[in-house]
């Protein structure tokens, strides 16, 4: 398992353009036929990886994160789409009232790849961005179910031990003491675990909130082998079985990612 790209942040960056070409660009064509002229909103945009396969498509787009040190390197990394296209990546949280109120029905499309797994009160959060939407506009959410094999984010642990499958869905205290006394991981990284742990979503969990939320599905797909493990790992993305996917909570364990497009 080559997991070397999470200590090379230019590598991720271009894996995530690459697969948001490949993916998930035509996967929101299948809900918004032209997406020229549209306007983006990335929220976890990171260094804009993804967002920049959208502004090459003619979007108007910006990027929304929290941390400005990956602002400043998705600037660098992402300089030759600025320069060409409409993209802005900028720092800010959007529970911040004055981003509340620039974004106010704005955005065509609202992006969140690989993000709501780690935000709490994901109902709230829908609630939140939906007041983003124009009229018509929709929501991509990209996230791996809890119960999947690494549905812990756990391939970041230090060490292989540290990479097993499944011991995330140990209880918090059983899997904390697992990971410091066992796996000897360092407190960044079991705070990074345990934050994962409190937030964690499941298929069924994420529909509730989107029911609750006042929105309603447009389009969804489970994916048995992850679309971005072809950039990690060299493994040939495959969209999960459809009678796995029919089967509530047992599809969870073997469903490695989950788009969505609601709205």
């Amino acid at each position: 398992m080559s997991l070397e790209h999470h200590g090379k942040p230019e590598i991720m960056f271009q894996q995530q353009l690459d697969n948001a070409r490949q993916y998930v660009v035509p996967f929101i064509h299948q809900v918004k036929h032209e997406i020229k002229n549209l306007k983006v909103l990335e929220v976890g945009a990171g260094e804009g990886g993804v967002l920049c396969a959208f502004a090459e498509q003619g979007a108007d787009c910006t990027g929304l994160e929290l941390q400005y040190w990956r602002v400043d390197r998705g600037k660098e990394y992402a300089k030759d789409f600025i320069s060409q296209y409409k993209l802005n990546l900028k720092v800010g949280n959007f529970y911040d009232a004055q981003i509340q109120n620039e974004f106010i029905s704005q955005f065509d499309i609202i992006i969140l790849k690989d993000v709501i797994e780690h935000l709490p009160n994901q109902e709230s959060v829908m609630q939140m961005l939906k007041q983003f939407l124009k009229k018509d506009g929709i929501i991509f959410f990209g996230f791996p179910p809890w119960f999947m094999p690494f549905g812990g984010h756990q391939q970041v642990a230090i060490g292989k031990f540290g990479k097993l499958p499944y011991y995330h869905i140990l209880p918090r205290s059983i899997y904390k003491f697992v990971l410091k006394n066992i796996l000897k991981q360092p407190e960044t990284t079991i705070t990074a675990l345990l934050e994962v742990h409190d937030t964690q979503i499941s298929i069924n969990r994420f529909e509730h909130c989107v029911k609750g939320a006042g929105l309603k599905i447009k389009k969804k797909e489970f994916f048995l082998i992850n679309p971005i493990y072809h950039y990690k790992f060299g493994w040939k993305p495959r969209k999960q079985i459809p009678v796995l996917k029919s089967i509530p909570f047992f599809r969870d364990f073997f469903t490695t990612c989950c788009y969505y497009i609601v709205g």
